[in-house]
């Protein structure tokens, strides 16, 4: 049914509830002249009249009482549906999609995760991590996480905190291998690779040279597409690597890993939040949104500060 006979229904129905049109359009929200006409295309399109007007009151015709009777239940129904959704728009309970990277994000989004169904206990999350960019549409994500580049245009983007890339080493490394002093000296020393898990590419890595971003490719002594696992064989002594500080900050912090070359370090990508307009947006998803950004913007768990870094060089 076109939604202008849904609404001349509703007129109809309400002109007879309250023996007025005049009422009924107000109630409608409408003009009466609007509710006059929309009342007036209805009946010229079932070809019938469906009420009897005078200047005082109205009444249904009998093939006006015979609509009404057969569409009151169904336009009852939809009213109490409408209804439902407009008090679960303001709930902070139901589902909340949300869509992140899988390749080392975990640490970053399931404590806050965690704390908001803590505090929202009525909330269904639906988390999908997949290191695809992700089509925020098809994949009807309330609010998404990315790192990199700021997401496509149309969507709303918050930068949370950057990613520092770090060279590193463990201690049991440089004690059997030695300590590089400059880049070119990677070239002598054994590296590990990340290969992106969805198209198999091999990442350069990427320095800051004289203040220019630069990338480098380094023959790899390991190479993997799983991020826990050249965290690993960094810390076991298999390999130098340049790592996210979402991964080394922690084990930089404990003396597990020594940052090096620190004046080659970049943070020229970033974790972004993103989400569609907040127009109309359900209770649940404008709070997760908020407490996300309270909990991850300027984060310093995943950052280290100039101090932390100098300490532990």
């Amino acid at each position: 049914m076109p939604i202008n006979e849904l609404r001349a229904m509703e007129i109809f129905a309400k002109a007879v509830e309250l023996g007025s049109l005049r009422k009924a359009a107000a109630a409608q929200g409408m003009s009466p002249q609007a509710a006059s006409q929309a009342l007036s295309q209805l009946e010229q399109r079932l070809g019938v009249r469906l009420l009897h007007r005078t200047t005082r009151s109205i009444s249904p015709t009998d093939e006006g009482q015979q609509l009404l009777e057969a569409t009151q239940p169904a336009l009852a129904m939809l009213e109490r549906a409408l209804q439902r959704v407009r008090s679960a728009k303001d709930e902070i309970a139901g589902p909340l999609h949300i869509a992140a990277p899988r390749s080392g994000f975990v640490p970053v989004i399931w404590p806050v995760l965690n704390a908001f169904c803590e505090q929202y206990p009525e909330i269904q999350p639906d988390l999908h991590l997949d290191d695809h960019i992700s089509n925020w549409v098809l994949e009807r994500a309330d609010v998404g996480f990315r790192i990199g580049a700021p997401p496509e245009e149309g969507l709303i983007a918050r930068k949370l905190f950057p990613i520092q890339l770090i060279i590193c080493a463990s201690p049991a490394y440089l004690e059997r291998h030695g300590l590089p002093l400059r880049l070119e000296d990677l070239a002598a020393h054994r590296c590990s690779v990340f290969r992106h898990p969805a198209t198999g590419k091999v990442y350069p890595w990427y320095v800051k040279v004289d203040g220019e971003l630069v990338s480098r490719d380094l023959p790899p002594a390991i190479s993997t597409n799983d991020i826990e696992l050249e965290l690993r064989a960094v810390l076991d002594g298999q390999a130098i690597g340049q790592l996210s500080a979402i991964s080394a900050a922690p084990h930089i912090r404990a003396g597990r890993l020594r940052p090096l070359l620190l004046q080659h370090m970049t943070d020229h990508m970033g974790v972004y939040l993103y989400y569609g307009s907040r127009r109309a947006q359900p209770a649940r998803v404008r709070r997760f949104i908020e407490f996300a950004l309270d909990r991850l913007g300027n984060q310093s768990e995943f950052v280290l500060n100039e101090p932390e870094l100098q300490a532990n060089q």
